[in-house]
Order: structure tokens, then sequence, then C-alpha cells
């Protein structure tokens, strides 16, 4: 992700703080092609790792681990960071329309 400002980081950090905020976030970058552990370590930093630790019930090292680009984590370690934005993930078909368009 591009370096951004002190006070755009900050801002981000107080509207991150909304859960359907977060989810949106989440979403966006997804669909920007950013990868989902580069999306969960904004999120889970501009939270405070010791906070987010706290609700998803992992030890802060274990978090700081799965968020670091060096790191593979499963899908279980993924949906343990995801569980306390309310989300998890699964699955989904492509819509047709997407699919003749590539076979063409």
């Amino acid at each position: 992700m591009a370096r951004r400002s002190k006070e755009w980081e900050e801002g981000l950090a107080r509207d991150l703080k909304n859960p359907d905020f977060a989810k949106e976030f989440i979403y966006a970058a997804l669909n920007e092609g950013i990868s989902l552990q580069q999306v969960l370590a904004k999120v889970i930093k501009c939270l405070g790792i010791k906070e987010f630790s706290k609700k998803a019930k992992m030890a802060s090292p274990n978090i700081i681990r799965i968020i670091n680009p060096r790191h593979n984590p499963t899908q279980s370690s993924l949906n343990r960071l995801l569980k306390p934005l309310g989300l998890r993930l699964t699955v989904a078909p492509i819509h047709s329309e997407i699919v003749k368009k590539k076979a063409a």
C-alpha cells in the first residue's frame, strides 16, 4: 500500500473502529487487488495489535506472524483474524458473463 500522511493514518484508524467501515474497507481493498494479508495487516495495525489480540483471543506475536508478508497463513488463521470483524473466508461463484468473456 502507498505511504500516507500521518493525518490520513489517524483518520483511517478512527474510521476503522466502526465495524461497518472496516468491512467496506476490506471489500474495497480486495476488489483493488490488494492481498487479504496486506489488508488485514493495515486494519489490525490501525486498530492496535494488543487491542485486536483481545478481540481475536489470540496472542499478539501470533497475529504479528500471520500478518507478516513472509508468512503463509492457513485458512484457519485468516478466519480467526476475520471473525472479530464479522467476516470469514468463502468461495463464491463467478458471474456467468465474466466466465463467457474470459472463455472467448
